[in-house]
């Protein structure tokens, strides 16, 4: 009974509806890392060939925005609206301020050089539009983007930045 005092307090003062929307709010804008851009559409005519393709110049580009905190890439996952996948699965620390771009095609990884690659040479963003979601290693959503080549794109030179 003193459950229902409690949710019917909270419906008559609108608590309750604060409460339901924090929690998905919270695993987007408490999560430092976020993804700052995306050249989803690479220069040049698109080539999946790993010796003579322009996958590499295809990134997506995570920064972490916190101003104290280092976070371990390892077991983070992007992913586009279809289902394909990265998963980060080497340590990459990303200091305060720091970012990363994930690249398509095969590299070495490098902390110092802040890049790391797919090791795929295929294109894992449409060139028309896309959802961009990057997952913490529990799974929950640590922010996630759409854009359209025709809304989000105003230069139109294949590059959206998310956060500055």
């Amino acid at each position: 009974m003193r459950k229902l005092s409690v949710i019917a307090a909270a419906l008559a003062t609108g608590t309750l509806a604060a409460l339901a929307v924090t929690p998905a709010q919270a695993a987007e804008s408490g999560s430092a890392l976020k993804v700052r851009g995306v050249q989803y559409d690479a220069p040049g005519s698109d080539s999946n060939s790993c010796t003579t393709g322009n996958t590499a110049a295809e990134y997506l580009t995570i920064k972490n925005y916190s101003t104290t905190a280092t976070v371990n890439l390892k077991g983070y996952v992007v992913r586009d609206a279809v289902g394909n996948s990265f998963t980060f699965t080497n340590n990459h620390y990303l200091q305060p301020g720091d970012f990363v771009k994930l690249r398509g095609g095969k590299g070495t990884e490098s902390d110092a050089s802040n890049v790391a690659y797919r090791g795929s040479c295929n294109f894992i963003w449409n060139n028309d539009r896309d959802t961009i979601y990057l997952k913490t290693p529990s799974g929950a959503i640590a922010d996630s983007h759409s854009y359209t080549k025709s809304g989000s794109d105003a230069d139109g030179n294949g590059y959206v930045t998310f956060h500055g």
